[in-house]
């Protein structure tokens, strides 16, 4: 059995490879996110199509969670995320076949194939608290969310260097993004296979002397039955939804109310405006993650889960009230962000505290499945809602969603006096 301090040694360069890896990894949604509904709606001609991309994005995240969880079980974190990426990157090379060949059904493929690296940063964060010290939990996790910022921030912004690589290359300008994310993920996935070793999930069944996982095991029953089971993961869990629904429903129409309101002023800079307006939402997202991580273990993971929520609630009313001023909108999309860091940090973290390792992949595949599946029909949701009483429409909907999570989990934690975690 490892000593205290190899476990640690291990540990840290766990975090390291990790956190690198995310840095490459994520810079193939950032593009997706920026540029899916504009294409989606050019490709189709029907603007209630707009949510297209983003809904592919959470179903390809939502349909491979569990799978992922399920190989993480059977063969380790190394192989499970290696994987995702691989997959994700054939959706990067689909995503350029659709600006090629003009292609709505490609855009919808394309994104449903990048959104499996949406799973893999998801169960990365989980992969972190593997060998974290349970005091240390939400730091760690904290830091490789931190890590995707780079990526996630700059991958909104690709348009104008991927045009000019496309122009080098005799291909269609926005094609040029999708291939420098796909470049992204290939530096990721190299990282992630080379130096994900020891593996921490399988160095954790070796220190816990864990049985062999059955082949059978880590379904969405299975992770389902975990969380029911225990109140104080299904209140992070009810958190995480909360805030993810409505992230991705309000941020998933920005981008197309922007284009719209530029379009009606005159303006010809409707994707600088729209790259600029994901990327401080991403920033705010994942920047200030490792202070998220610091405030969850020294106030309480319920603790700011709620004020992620209320963060979360406050931001989408300005967003739907504030709608015809971008700049405006621009503050809601960096308030929203952040509140989305503050619940999914605590929530994960509350999550992972929870449980025994023996009953965690379980059911941290689930929850990642479930909140990709949940963000995934508001981005479909939201383009019906956008498309019949406009953003504003948007932003009081999902502030809906919002208000009733933050009420949902008040009442786990009253009824089933869920301490602090």
């Amino acid at each position: 059995m490892s000593t205290p301090t190899s476990t640690a040694e291990i540990q840290r360069r766990v975090r390291i490879a990790l956190s690198c890896a995310q840095v490459f990894s994520s810079l193939g949604n950032g593009s997706t996110l920026a540029l899916g509904s504009i294409l989606a709606v050019e490709l189709s001609g029907n603007e209630a199509l707009a949510g297209t991309a983003t809904t592919a994005l959470g179903l390809g995240a939502a349909l491979s969670a569990v799978p992922l969880a399920r190989l993480a079980a059977l063969r380790g974190r190394r192989v499970a995320l290696g994987t995702g990426l691989l997959v994700a990157i054939v959706g990067t090379f689909a995503m350029v076949g659709a600006v090629v060949f003009s292609s709505f059904p490609l855009v919808a493929l394309g994104s449903l194939l990048v959104g499996v690296a949406t799973a893999v940063n998801l169960q990365a964060r989980f992969a972190v608290t593997d060998l974290a010290e349970p005091h240390q939990r939400g730091r760690d996790l904290s830091l490789v969310v931190w890590a995707i910022t780079v990526g996630a921030v700059l991958g909104p912004n690709t348009g104008g260097p991927g045009a000019v690589l496309a122009a080098a290359i005799g291909m269609p300008a926005h094609a040029g993004a999708f291939l420098i994310s796909a470049a992204g993920m290939v530096i990721g996935g190299a990282i992630i296979i080379v130096f994900l070793r020891p593996d921490p999930l399988l160095t954790r069944r070796r220190l816990d002397d864990a049985p062999p996982v059955a082949r059978g095991s880590h379904s969405w029953a299975a992770g389902a039955r975990i969380v029911a089971s225990n109140p104080t993961s299904l209140a992070a869990v009810v958190g995480m939804i909360g805030a993810h629904a409505t992230m991705v429903g309000v941020m998933a129409m920005t981008p197309l109310h922007i284009a719209h309101h530029m379009h009606d002023a005159g303006s010809p800079d409707t994707l600088q405006v729209v790259g600029l307006t994901i990327s401080l939402h991403i920033a705010g997202m994942y920047a200030l993650s490792p202070v998220m991580g610091v405030l969850t273990d020294r106030l309480g993971s319920r603790t700011m889960t709620v004020v992620g929520l209320v963060g979360t609630l406050v931001a989408a009313l300005l967003a739907g009230l504030g709608a015809v001023h971008l700049p405006l909108v621009t503050v809601a999309l960096v308030l929203l962000g952040l509140g989305w860091s503050a619940a999914t940090v605590a929530g994960a973290t509350m999550l992972t505290a929870s449980l025994p390792p023996s009953r965690r992949v379980e059911a941290q595949g689930f929850t990642d499945a479930l909140v990709s599946l949940v963000g995934a029909m508001a981005a479909a949701s939201a383009g019906l809602v956008m498309g019949g009483i406009d953003y504003l429409g948007v932003g009081l909907a999902y502030g809906g969603v919002t208000l009733l999570a933050l009420l949902g989990l008040l009442t786990l934690a009253r009824r089933d006096r869920i301490r602090p975690l």
